[in-house]
């Protein structure tokens, strides 16, 4: 690395803010550690906090492989163990925070509780994709819709020409949530669009990640992005003190353009994500458009993250409805994910799903990291005779997430999972088909971050042509992957093991 970009490296605004953060860490570090080495009383007062903070662990209702670990460095630090979960592990809001968080729910809930009236349809169809849609509205509001009409993209490459010209036929508004932007072919060329459209009275709306773009956008690239004329937000900005609120992202991918038509999937605005900028092989990523009613379950989840990112900000949405009716092709509900209501939607919504595939089902992931309920309810699919078969990357763009899944396979591949890896690169996609009755194509990873902590969306097909779509999709990547064997994970080398173990047990810490 030559010294100009090393100066970049530690000028830049992620390595000042991480930096501020590791010194305040270690202050209260040192500290606590003074207090307990010089004053007798402290060190015991200090221990015993800690056995009552793991009593108090135990007896909690958060998901077991998350206590795990905390439980562990309790009692190997028992000075400072208890200390740094009543400080960063407690997932306790702060009480003006808990207060904007009702509030939210509240205004959110009186916003999208609308009845589609698509309910009976489904149920009379399948009684069991209709348990799971209604799962779907009663947690989190947004209801499963007809008149809609769906489109999917295997590439984000083929995503790209349709998003710009759907962008270019936008008239009244266009809504844009993501986690990553970054400058180059893809962003340029939306950016470029969006600008016309905002000559010609446009309204349009981008909210982005701080975190998801801290290393890929210029600095003050929002105060840029306002001076254009755009409506800007940072979703919760990375700030320089120590705070567990850093953890909660926005994971979304979500399009929505004159609230007719809307896109979500994984694929972000940046050029790795259509194949323009080669990193980690080929990228393999999808998403699909909707035009119709369903758009409004998009158009609700951008508005009310947009007002509770804007306390101030109060938003008309009747302006935002859907106007155009589409062909009906099955029933199509897309859904929104938060880490902040204790529900954990997208997961629950997983394991139905595995519960209730009787012939196969096909789950594509970036990464793996599970709890013991997504194990077990793989595990017994497959071992019910059901065809589960997962695809991850076959070149990783994080070396210890990719050790980490690894250290799943061999127990689920001893209990009749089938794994693959695809070869010619990184797969980016998270997608889910099901028995050709169901699909699912969103931004929801299989790991801790996606379950618990990111404000993630997704789109379910049921009874739909996308179902066959996303199936497609699937057989033809398998025809590039490489199957892994309980050979190959007998080969793996005694040190990945080792390590992989370690980092799998604090994987729901980070």
């Amino acid at each position: 690395m030559s010294l100009k970009k090393f100066l970049n490296k530690i000028m830049s605004r992620l390595f000042v803010v991480s930096f501020a953060i590791f010194v305040q860490f270690s202050i209260v570090v040192f500290c606590l550690v003074f207090l307990s080495v010089s004053q007798q009383a402290v060190y015991f007062t200090f221990r015993i906090l800690s056995l009552l903070v793991v009593v108090w662990i135990v007896s909690k209702w958060d998901n077991p492989s998350f206590k795990l670990p905390w439980v562990i460095m309790i009692l190997a630090l028992p000075v400072v163990g208890g200390i740094f979960y009543l400080l960063w592990g407690n997932k306790r809001l702060p009480h003006k925070m808990k207060r904007r968080l009702t509030e939210f729910y509240d205004n959110t809930l009186s916003k999208i509780k609308v009845d589609s009236g698509c309910e009976i349809g489904l149920e009379a169809q399948d009684r069991q994709l209709s348990a799971m849609s209604n799962y779907l509205k009663y947690t989190t509001g947004f209801p499963a819709w007809e008149n809609t009409a769906s489109e999917f993209f295997s590439l984000g490459d083929e995503k790209l020409p349709r998003l710009l010209e759907e962008l270019e036929k936008a008239e009244k508004f266009i809504l844009l949530e993501y986690f990553i932007i970054s400058p180059g072919l893809m962003w340029d060329s939306v950016l470029a669009v969006l600008q016309n459209r905002l000559r010609a009275g446009v309204e349009v709306k981008i909210l982005f990640d701080d975190i998801g773009c801290i290393a890929t956008l210029p600095p003050r690239y929002d105060e840029y992005l306002r001076s254009l004329g755009f409506e800007v937000t940072v979703f919760n900005p990375y700030e320089p003190h120590l705070n567990m609120s850093m953890n909660y992202r926005d994971h979304r991918k979500i399009c929505v353009i004159d609230g007719n038509v809307g896109f979500c999937g994984g694929a972000n605005l940046a050029d790795e994500y259509i194949n323009a900028l080669p990193r980690f092989g080929h990228w393999k990523d999808t998403a699909v458009m909707l035009k119709g009613n369903g758009v409004w379950n998009l158009t609700l989840m951008f508005l009310t993250l947009w007002e509770f990112s804007n306390p101030d900000v109060k938003i008309q949405y009747g302006r935002y409805v859907p106007t155009v009716q589409c062909r009906s092709d099955g029933f199509v509900q897309p859904f929104g994910d938060s880490p902040l209501d204790n529900i954990n939607v997208a997961e629950t919504l997983y394991l139905q799903a595995i519960n209730r595939a009787t012939d196969y089902l096909y789950l594509t992931t970036p990464y793996l990291v599970l709890d013991n309920e997504m194990i077990t309810a793989l595990s017994t699919a497959a071992q019910s005779g059901v065809d589960v078969r997962l695809i991850l990357p076959g070149v990783p763009d994080k070396w210890y997430v990719h050790l980490i899944s690894r250290s799943y396979y061999s127990q689920l591949i001893g209990d009749g999972v089938r794994i693959y890896e695809y070869q010619p690169g990184f797969m980016h996609a998270k997608e889910l088909v099901s028995d050709d009755k169901i699909a699912i194509v969103g931004t929801t990873n299989l790991d801790f971050r996606s379950f618990y902590l990111h404000f993630e969306c997704g789109v379910g097909f049921y009874l739909s042509s996308m179902t066959q779509k996303v199936k497609r999709d699937v057989l033809d990547t398998l025809e590039v992957c490489r199957e892994i064997t309980s050979a190959d994970t007998a080969k793996f080398p005694l040190w990945q093991r080792l390590i992989a173990g370690v980092f799998r047990l604090f994987a729901p810490l980070v």
